[in-house]
């Protein structure tokens, strides 16, 4: 869960009030939130860091000081030491209404369509940033695009100097052999290829860009370079310091939704804390998906219907639609109601409505949880195994009886070892693999279809182990699958694999034979196509008809792939369907 290091005295700047340690903890709840570790008290309070523990991670919105003190304010009804609330729609352009840009303009070069294609800007003018503020714009930025921004693969963020900048701004592909600049901590020109061996946000980031033919490159009219986005800033326009002040803020990235939102959010951190938002417009040459060209920060988030008997009956509440509504305001939204529909529109800086059921615990939140009275559960029910679970206990004891090893793996895993390393294609009939829409790492992106990956990655580190090698796993795989009312269906599988230099076709017949007999199945046999497995080596398992499993020798593109060179027999089977 992410952690985030706020300054106090910035803290309660923003927050408008100072509250002692005890109270700040019991307030964090409604941004699910708890305090990580208290200041040293014998410190000076502008020397004090607080460190809170954040508890949800679809609220990146919270990630930042202002964020944190922002729902704090708004769900204590409390304003800025007596201020007037920050009003957002001010700075903010929509699809009705488009925001004065003036002569702040980016345009976009079609080269990068397909390397890192979107961009959103704005301008912060007023006060010069002192060093908590300049901390914290750093710590912000770090946490968007490392959690929330996939390690700066779907968004990177980058501040400068606005007023030495000559308009328009111009976000261009180049070609990185030939294209140099000073970067930021250095003092010497280096190209942009060079800075990804050489420099230190270069080595720690350059994979991103990498293989591609050009690299991105932002400048301004008069050719300054501002930054490689999403390495690293210039040392001139991109080296902003304590003092200064009229800042662009440029976001690119892969994801449009992503980015205008990421962008939302730091537009707001820095309005609460005083600044004046200037829009700028960013013109493509390609659709966005809000069009081509969008002025930032910019409102794309659609309302949510929830029904107020629907709130009541899963809080086990009785709220009023005007006591639903107080609940909500305090959450930062804002709403209209049509006798029992309530039309919820998210604030700015947040996009996690997905359904009615998020609309409810709002409610629960803005209400808090010393509002509903604690109850004793009314239905009296006895705790027992699933039927699956005691299917699958057993077929684990016929496993281990065959001379076979339990493994246990993680669920989640990467495209790469899922379907590029298994010869098969992500949308394969049985094959059509989950892509989670915002992992935390590649390692971490998709949900596994079939066990057998899982099981050739423990065997491509056994290599020094003395063979034969039998292993197995009964576990959950999931894939799309249109029939179910969520696009995705989930089963238990069980997948076993032995790797001997006499592994073959016949060995593993007679170990698939032997477990079904002991699970009690007539079953029958017909050649099948599987790509993982060696063609004319390779059979489904049919159960009334029916395909429940396969078996065979694993194919050697596979096992190469893998880095195994033992040969392999595996099985699979869906033991739902065995049941």
């Amino acid at each position: 869960m992410p952690k985030i290091e706020v300054n106090e005295k910035l803290f309660f700047n923003l927050l408008g009030t100072t509250l002692d340690y005890d109270e700040l903890e019991a307030r964090l709840t409604c941004g699910k939130a708890e305090l990580d570790e208290k200041p040293d008290a014998t410190l000076p309070e502008a020397e004090r860091t607080i460190k809170i523990e954040l508890n949800d991670t679809n609220r990146p919105d919270l990630w930042s000081t202002a964020g944190i003190a922002r729902q704090l304010r708004q769900h204590a009804k409390l304003t800025v030491r007596g201020a007037k609330p920050v009003d957002y729609r001010s700075f903010f352009s929509t699809a009705e209404k488009a925001c004065d840009s003036g002569n702040r303009v980016v345009t976009v070069d079609p080269g990068l369509k397909d390397i890192r294609p979107f961009m959103t800007a704005f301008v912060i003018s007023g006060k010069p940033i002192d060093e908590p503020m300049l901390l914290d714009i750093i710590q912000t930025q770090e946490k968007l695009c490392w959690n929330y921004g996939r390690k700066r693969r779907s968004i990177s963020m980058g501040i400068y100097r606005s007023a030495n900048i000559t308009w328009p701004v111009h976000y261009t592909a180049v070609d990185p052999d030939t294209t140099s600049f000073v970067p930021l901590a250095c003092t010497e020109p280096m190209t942009c290829r060079q800075i990804l061996t050489d420099h230190p946000k270069g080595k720690e980031y350059g994979w991103i860009l990498q293989d591609m033919p050009k690299f991105p490159l932002l400048i301004d009219d008069k050719k300054e370079v501002l930054s490689m986005a999403p390495i690293i800033n210039s040392a001139t326009l991109g080296a902003v310091q304590v003092g200064d002040a009229d800042l662009l803020v440029e976001m690119t990235g892969t994801d449009m939704p992503t980015l205008t939102l990421a962008t939302s959010i730091v537009a707001c951190d820095f309005a609460d804390a005083g600044y004046t938002i200037l829009p700028v417009r960013v013109e493509h040459p390609y659709d966005t998906g809000f069009g081509k060209t969008i002025t930032t920060p910019y409102y794309f988030q659609e309302p949510t219907k929830a029904s107020l008997a629907t709130i009541n009956r899963l809080l086990g509440s009785n709220l009023t639609a005007d006591e639903a509504k107080y609940a909500l305001e305090r959450m930062g939204c804002s709403l209209s109601i049509d006798g029992d529909i309530l039309t919820v529109r998210p604030p700015e800086y947040r996009n996690d409505f997905l359904h009615e059921v998020d609309v409810m615990e709002d409610v629960m939140m803005g209400m808090t949880v010393e509002y509903f009275t604690p109850t004793k559960p009314h239905d009296f029910t006895i705790g027992r195994l699933t039927p699956v679970t005691l299917y699958s206990r057993k077929v684990k004891n016929l496993m281990v009886g065959m001379g076979y090893q339990e493994m246990i793996f993680n669920y989640l895993g990467s495209g790469k070892d899922y379907i590029e390393k298994m010869n098969i294609a992500g949308t394969d009939a049985g094959n059509a693999v989950i892509e989670i829409s915002n992992p935390m790492t590649e390692n971490f992106q998709f949900v596994r279809p079939s066990i057998l990956p899982s099981l050739l990655a423990a065997e491509a580190v056994s290599g020094n182990a003395v063979y034969p090698h039998k292993i197995f796993e009964a576990g959950k795989v999931a894939f799309r699958c249109e029939e179910e009312n969520t696009g995705t269906r989930t089963r238990q599988y069980l997948g076993f694999l032995t790797a001997s230099n006499n592994a073959n076709f016949n060995d593993m017949a007679s170990e698939v034979s032997t477990l079904l007999y002991y699970l009690d199945h007539e079953y029958t046999v017909v050649e099948s196509q599987d790509p993982r497995f060696i063609a004319g080596r390779q059979a489904s398992v049919l159960k009334s008809g029916k395909p429940v499993g396969i078996f065979g020798e694993i194919h050697p593109e596979v096992l190469e792939n893998w880095d195994i060179g033992m040969p392999c027999s595996a099985a699979e089977f869906d033991l739902e369907l065995l049941m």
